[in-house]
């Protein structure tokens, strides 16, 4: 039995995400038995980045409209920098996530991923990293950026790229283990 047996968990992803950091996250909490769907507002099949170029196919488990974010512990949202444009522009992605924060429930993103949480309005004193390019994004949303390689707010994980991917990996079935998180009070 793993950690997170019992436990399930959403990747929330579009076309374009960075594969390394939707497969090392997935491949770690399976590890630990969790149930990992991969939710989009696509259909089908979507396509990753990998690096410098397209990279796998993966299956939707799970299209947004049929996705209950009462039927999950956790979300993780990857990176890349087309994933998160597209997935901020989808309002059913926005609530789903959303519904996270309102929950007290982890939400975890990493290098670009962070970005989409912006559209949410949930980042307003929040502590966070990114792919360097995000900081301004994310201070414009309100929340306090710092260059570590993993930030933990209250169940909130963020990294920066793929090179924090162990550490990333290792706060979030953390933050899934300690299960609710009441986010801090604006100060």
């Amino acid at each position: 039995m793993g950690k997170l047996t019992g436990k399930t968990v959403a990747i929330i992803t579009e076309k374009g995400f960075e594969e390394v950091e939707l497969t090392s996250p997935k491949d770690a909490l399976e590890r630990e038995g969790a149930i990992v769907d991969i939710v989009s507002p696509q259909e089908g099949k979507i396509k990753s980045w990998d690096s410098t170029d397209w990279g796998k196919e993966f299956a939707v488990d799970k299209s947004i409209d049929k996705a209950d974010p009462n039927d999950y512990h956790a979300v993780v949202i990857p990176g890349g920098v087309i994933n998160p444009d597209y997935l901020r522009r989808s309002k059913e992605a926005i609530d789903f996530i959303s519904h996270f924060f309102d929950q007290g429930k982890p939400v975890a993103a990493i290098c670009h991923g962070p970005q989409v949480l912006i559209e949410t309005g949930k980042l307003r004193g929040r502590s966070v990293t990114s792919f360097f390019s995000v900081k301004t994004d994310l201070l414009n949303a309100g929340a306090k950026w710092s260059d570590e390689e993993c930030v933990v707010d209250h169940g909130l994980v963020t990294s920066r790229n793929p090179d924090d991917l162990p550490v990333f990996n290792k706060k979030l079935i953390e933050e899934i283990q300690e299960r609710k998180h009441e986010a801090p009070k604006e100060s």
